[in-house]
């Protein structure tokens, strides 16, 4: 989180008569019943930060970042990528995608942020590459030399969603992150999600390969079935359930 953002978010809410109440209550003094969901501050004014004519593009896009940290919540997401896609697009990347670095290496990410990853930005072929790049492709190698804190917090977290990602997009990555013990329970999360997810993508032969490097826990929940279906060389849930459901039922 962005303490200066959020600061900057509740100032520029105040202005319209927005301020919290509760912990999940707003008022704007005028709603009848007089009180507001975090969901619904979100739904009434996220959008309206992109035409603030106050503010520069720029400024607007940290301000829309500080009201995400601030209401927590999915819709602001989806109104930073309806700017970034709509008339005045693009939004200034290097903004938005430290935006996102940033609050992926924040101890608490909020859900908002790795659910518009996966369900908005991976699933989209047209910005999937694109994307995954930014927040975690291009720092990739940093693993090697700097394995900060942070930075292996954002990994886990964008591995875990990265399951609509293309194979050629994520397999180098995944292949570094392999190499670092601390990440093989998320890396495992991101190919089974490659499996699973309807968007999801992987080469079996590849993901067998690197299933085999991972150092996981005994018992770890659908490991059997994963290799069971990749040796089958399945590439995808969809497109043959009952592959999934034979794993399952011969699981020893």
């Amino acid at each position: 989180m962005d303490a200066q953002a959020m600061e900057d978010a509740r100032r520029w809410l105040a202005e319209d008569g927005v301020t919290q109440v509760g912990d999940d209550e707003w008022t704007d003094g005028e709603t009848s019943d007089g009180r507001l969901t975090a969901n619904e501050v979100a739904h009434a004014w996220a959008g309206h930060v992109f035409t603030d004519e106050r503010l520069d593009v720029a400024g607007r896009l940290r301000l829309a970042f500080g009201l995400l940290d601030v209401l927590d919540d999915y819709w602001v997401t989806c109104e930073i990528r309806f700017a970034d896609r709509g008339p005045g697009a693009p939004l200034p990347p290097e903004v938005l995608w430290e935006g996102y670095r940033r609050r992926l290496e924040a101890e608490q990410v909020a859900e908002a942020v790795t659910y518009s990853l996966w369900a908005d930005w991976f699933e989209d072929r047209n910005t999937s590459a694109i994307a995954f790049a930014e927040v975690l492709g291009n720092d990739i190698g940093q693993l090697r030399t700097d394995a900060s804190d942070g930075l292996l917090l954002r990994v886990g977290r964008v591995l875990e969603c990265s399951g609509p990602v293309s194979w050629p997009t994520k397999e180098e990555t995944y292949g570094i992150a392999a190499r670092l013990p601390a990440l093989h329970p998320t890396l495992f999360k991101g190919l089974l999600s490659s499996y699973h997810d309807i968007h999801g993508d992987l080469e079996s032969d590849a993901a067998l390969a690197l299933l085999a490097e991972l150092d996981l826990p005994a018992g770890t929940e659908h490991l059997t079935e994963l290799r069971t279906v990749l040796v089958a060389g399945h590439k995808k849930h969809y497109r043959n359930r009952r592959a999934w459901e034979e794993a399952l039922r011969t699981r020893p």
